[in-house]
């Protein structure tokens, strides 16, 4: 049974003329791969669902947008097929006629597929968390002038890790003592008026 939403029909008929066809086209091949698919609206895109998001399009000026929810895991399936010459990958096909899309024996594999990850609940794999930034060391003679000059240790202190390792690799790569005293005096400057260490080209 077809579960359709009037939704559907108004978005695609307040579509550019150059994008009912697609929609039109796409619409027809997820009811025709699986009949029992749901048609919903979210974040502007009208989207098809079972058992959690499947797959979603929307119709730009030039060009509809129309991809998969588990694109990498479709794609990543025994037997992969591979997307229209006018996509990168599965999430981000950008089709500007009906003969942008693959063939239509391809899109329903790939509707079959998602489907069926939905219905296993198998889920995207999240990325794993970056690395912990390792602590920044602050040069002793640099610790001392900050304790000396409250704004400007209130104005580092507050910085971005970036920020803050920006003044510091500038410190120490000094090589002559003058230069980095010179640069010491800068930074405290600086950092008074709470401006990072690249504040000239921002």
């Amino acid at each position: 049974m077809k579960k359709t939403q009037s939704g559907f029909d108004a978005q695609i008929a307040a579509a550019p003329a150059y994008a009912r066809p697609i929609l039109l086209k796409l619409r027809a091949l997820f009811h025709k791969a699986y009949p029992g698919i749901e048609e919903t609206a979210k974040w502007g895109h009208l989207t098809f669902e079972h058992k959690g998001l499947v797959a979603g399009m929307a119709a730009h000026k030039e060009h509809v947008r129309f991809g998969f929810w588990k694109a990498k895991l479709i794609a990543g399936a025994p037997g992969t097929l591979k997307p229209s010459a006018t996509a990168t990958d599965y999430g981000v096909m950008k089709l500007k006629s009906v003969s942008d899309l693959p063939p239509d024996k391809v899109l329903t594999a790939l509707i079959k597929r998602a489907i069926e990850l939905n219905e296993k609940g198998i889920k995207t794999p999240r990325p794993k968390p970056a690395a912990p930034r390792p602590e920044l060391e602050v040069p002793g003679y640099f610790a001392a002038a900050l304790n000396k000059a409250p704004r400007a240790k209130k104005a580092f202190d507050a910085f971005s890790y970036s920020n803050r390792k920006d003044y510091i690799e500038w410190l120490t790569e000094a090589k002559q003592e003058a230069t980095r005293q010179k640069r010491l005096a800068t930074a405290l400057e600086w950092l008074a008026e709470g401006k990072p260490r690249n504040w000239k080209y921002m």
